[in-house]
């Protein structure tokens, strides 16, 4: 069975971020959760080694890679640092590095964790990660329900927010060399698609699709993503429709 490494964003899990992608992929793809540290410390590469030693132990030789976020860039530089190991990439709402918006959104981001608000800071992440024309079109009343019953942050978010504003692989881009598929958040509020587009005309023969969502996909459009990131990897891992 082709594997699928799974690199989850900043603040989430695995099951959180990609829970659909694997209800969807689960019966053709072995899907390893490619979980983030949760202490400050480890810089990229030892993040990347980590995440190849979780496909060891779950007996994957070669897999794809889907990384989101954060994900996307730590993705990126797996597969620079362990060619042989990657098939093919999908980055959604990536970045290479973060802009100074960016940086200032993480540090506020962290503040209000920090702060332990859980209410503000379920607020704050709504008005970041969720896309205009979503807000447009949600119930105030709705919204307001859905962000009391957010869980509370995971204790790891320090250390994975600090990693996003370290992390830098714009060299790395353009020595990809396996399928790519980039998905660019068209709405995102967090990372700037203008960024996303050029980050995927950095690599070699990367394709590129948009998906009118904020930088939350799982919540906005989940079948689309979902249809887009099976579309791509059962074209270019081999693995047949189910």
């Amino acid at each position: 069975m082709t594997g699928l490494l799974l690199v989850h964003g900043a603040g989430g899990t695995v099951e959180g971020h990609f829970g659909g992608v694997m209800r969807r992929l689960g019966d053709r793809f072995r899907c390893v959760p490619g979980e983030l540290p949760d202490k400050d410390g480890p810089g990229a590469d030892e993040v990347v080694d980590g995440l190849v030693a979780a496909a060891d132990a779950a007996g994957t030789g070669t897999f794809a890679v889907c990384g989101y976020s954060l994900g996307a860039p730590l993705a990126v530089r797996l597969a620079v640092r362990h060619p042989e190991r990657v098939t093919a990439l999908v980055l959604t709402a990536p970045f290479a590095r973060a802009d100074h918006r960016m940086r200032l959104g993480l540090s506020l981001w962290r503040g209000l964790h920090e702060s332990g608000n859980h209410r503000l800071l379920a607020e704050y992440l709504a008005l970041t990660g969720l896309g205009g024309s979503y807000l447009d079109r949600t119930d105030p009343a709705r919204l307001r329900a859905m962000l009391m019953l957010a869980p509370a942050p995971p204790a790891g978010i320090p250390a994975q927010l600090g990693l996003a504003g370290r992390i830098d692989v714009r060299e790395d881009l353009g020595r990809l060399a396996v399928p790519t598929l980039v998905v660019v958040t068209a709405e995102d509020p967090l990372v700037s698609p203008v960024r996303q587009r050029a980050l995927a005309a950095a690599v070699p023969g990367a394709r590129s699709a948009e998906l009118a969502t904020g930088h939350l996909p799982f919540w906005e459009d989940p079948e689309g993503w979902a249809d887009l990131v099976e579309g791509f990897l059962t074209t270019r891992t081999g693995a047949g429709v189910g």
